[in-house]
């Protein structure tokens, strides 16, 4: 307890009195090894020594023996001191330059000395008295008392080291709000010593003396480091991979490394104690999706984002080496809206929502003639939209395009996206009866179909909206004959697809309706019991043929929410209000693709 005392005692003056005393103490170590060496030409040399041999195991244990690794897991962390610089790179004045300098200059001197030590110990004591003498340097040395006070000394060493770096972790995890109470963890004494982190410190090594057992706790401690180790390479591993242009270190080590070293360090976990092991794991796993909920910013940014956009990239050019075109069983909504003020969005939200979520995407187009006042306030609409969307795990981004003319500049879009390769395939617009214009519209349909885009057109009535969102009426038309033959249900495709993506989120109900008005399709009961199986609607889906024209048919069905419509090649936007007026629901209106198969 006195020499715990000491040492915290020494950490809490200041740091730079620590090392002041670091300095002293490795003069006292210095002496004590060329003491050690020394007594290799004062001392009778044992040449007959085992390069390979069995541990009988110690005193403790009765010299029952005991396995490598516990033995590796006890000596280990008495090599984790080259990490010290690390622990105190806040307080050093370039650690860019002085870590990787002071850590492998660490490692290759303290190797030096282990190894050349252990050959000290087999030429100077036998095997037996190795095991059996703890003191054998000390007895041995051309000076006993300085080893005496070296071993002391390092002993000291190790721990203010400790003393002085584990509460400057604590406290760079304080100030990036990691822990619990950061801001108390984080506070700084007038000297600029992290007083809180300090005194937990204190206390976790008051619990870790009052188990009095270092074999036991050395092992745990191997654990901890050997975790830590993990990370690192596996951090540089991940960086280097990614081969970005930001990754330049000053270091550079091949790939090769920290593959062996991540992979070693959990191989000797598992070896060491396979329980502990995996509690570790675990640990790791829930302690990073705790920070992952934290949403911590990093003012550099992290490497997942690199590896993400890589994995994309990868995944990008597989893809396309498969298929240079998209494929209709890859399809999912991914919805271009163009806006020309806020309530363009606002009015729509849920119905988007419906249509996109979880899988799809939004981009929004926010046209412009010049830069307006109100620009800012747009901006600010669309932060807030995208959170929201986000918040619902849906990937939405934004540009400002500046609009000369609404058709050419939509147009222009169309071209430009169709050159992406994760583009987006649907036009979203929702229409307002009371200030419409019609042109726009109709020109927008023809643009649509020509740079291959799917369409959506909702036309809300009146303020009655969507209802209860609940009950979805699908009218499917202009369906061929031979649709089983050829895999093709005509120009349906979206609305349908449509259909059963609302009826998920709304958790509703689908009735089709297939309108023949010409009265030359022959639809039987076979017949829609098998499209109701390649579609894979619902159990709960009613489907009906109705004769007659579209609009008559509609009048007569007013029990739904929302009606979906297949746009016709006959079909303008006039008629689509029109249709919307006399059946009193809203309805959405669709323009298919080549990107859209609903029975695949």
């Amino acid at each position: 307890m006195s020499i715990f005392s000491l040492v915290m005692g020494i950490a809490f003056v200041s740091t730079s009195f620590a090392f002041k005393i670091q300095y002293v103490i490795l003069g006292i170590i210095v002496l004590a090894l060329l003491s050690i060496y020394g007594a290799l030409f004062f001392t009778d040399l044992n040449y007959d020594f085992q390069w390979f041999g069995k541990y009988t195991g110690s005193i403790e244990n009765d010299f029952s023996g005991t396995s490598f690794w516990v033995v590796f897991a006890v000596f280990f962390p008495a090599v984790t001191g080259v990490m010290a610089g690390a622990n105190m790179s806040g307080d050093l004045t370039s650690p860019r330059k002085s870590i990787p300098k002071g850590t492998i200059s660490a490692v290759l001197l303290t190797t030096l000395i282990y190894i050349s030590l252990i050959f000290v110990a087999a030429l100077i004591a036998t095997p037996k008295e190795l095991v059996s003498n703890y003191n054998l340097f000390i007895d041995k040395a051309l000076f006993g008392p300085i080893v005496l006070a070296g071993l002391l000394g390092a002993t000291l060493s190790s721990a203010l080291g400790s003393f002085i770096g584990a509460p400057r972790i604590l406290l760079a995890l304080a100030e990036k709000e990691i822990l619990p109470k950061s801001k108390k963890l984080a506070r700084l004494s007038k000297k600029g010593e992290p007083v809180n982190a300090m005194l937990i410190t204190a206390v976790i090594v008051f619990i870790g003396i009052t188990l009095r057992d270092l074999n036991t706790i050395a092992p745990i401690l191997t654990m901890f480091f050997m975790t830590t180790y993990a990370m690192v390479n596996i951090v540089v591993l991940v960086e280097q991979s990614l081969n970005l242009p930001s990754y330049r270190p000053t270091l550079k080590v091949p790939l090769i490394i920290p593959a062996l070293g991540a992979f070693g360090s959990i191989a000797i976990m598992f070896v060491i104690n396979v329980i502990v092991a995996l509690t570790s794991l675990i640990f790791i796993v829930i302690f990073y999706f705790y920070l992952v909920n934290l949403k911590l910013k990093s003012e550099v940014g992290d490497s997942r984002s690199g590896l993400f956009t890589a994995l994309a990239e990868w995944a990008t050019k597989k893809s396309s080496n498969l298929s240079p075109q998209k494929e209709v069983r890859s399809w999912r909504p991914d919805l271009l809206i163009p806006m020309t003020m806020p309530k363009d969005i606002r009015s729509s939200y849920k119905l988007i929502h419906s249509i996109i979520h979880p899988n799809g995407s939004i981009k929004i187009l926010s046209l412009f003639h010049e830069l307006p006042e109100e620009q800012k306030n747009t901006e600010l609409f669309l932060k807030n939209a995208s959170q929201k969307y986000k918040e619902s795990g849906i990937s939405m981004s934004y540009a400002f395009v500046e609009n000369r003319e609404l058709n050419t500049t939509i147009n222009i879009s169309m071209q430009s996206l169709n050159a992406a390769f994760f583009k987006p395939n649907i036009i979203f617009v929702s229409i307002d009866t009371g200030l419409v214009n019609l042109n726009f519209y109709d020109t927008l349909i023809a643009d649509v179909k020509k740079n291959n885009f799917g369409m959506i057109i909702y036309i809300p009535f009146s303020t009655a909206s969507l209802a209860l969102e609940k009950n979805i009426n699908l009218w499917i038309t202009k369906i061929p004959n031979n649709w089983k033959q050829t895999f093709d249900i005509g120009n349906n495709d979206l609305a349908t697809l449509l259909s059963l993506l609302i009826c998920k989120n709304w958790k509703g109900e689908i009735d089709v309706f297939i309108v023949d008005d010409a009265q030359y399709l022959k639809f039987s009961n076979t017949d829609m019991e098998d499209l109701k199986a390649m579609i894979r609607f619902p159990n709960k889906t009613n489907i009906s043929v109705m004769n007659g024209p579209l609009l008559e048919n509609v009048k007569n069905y007013k029990n739904a929410d929302v009606n979906i419509f297949s746009v016709e090649s006959s079909m303008d936007t006039a008629s689509m209000i029109h249709i919307v007026n006399e059946s009193r629901i809203s309805a959405i209106f669709c323009v298919d693709s080549t990107l859209e198969n609903v029975l695949v």
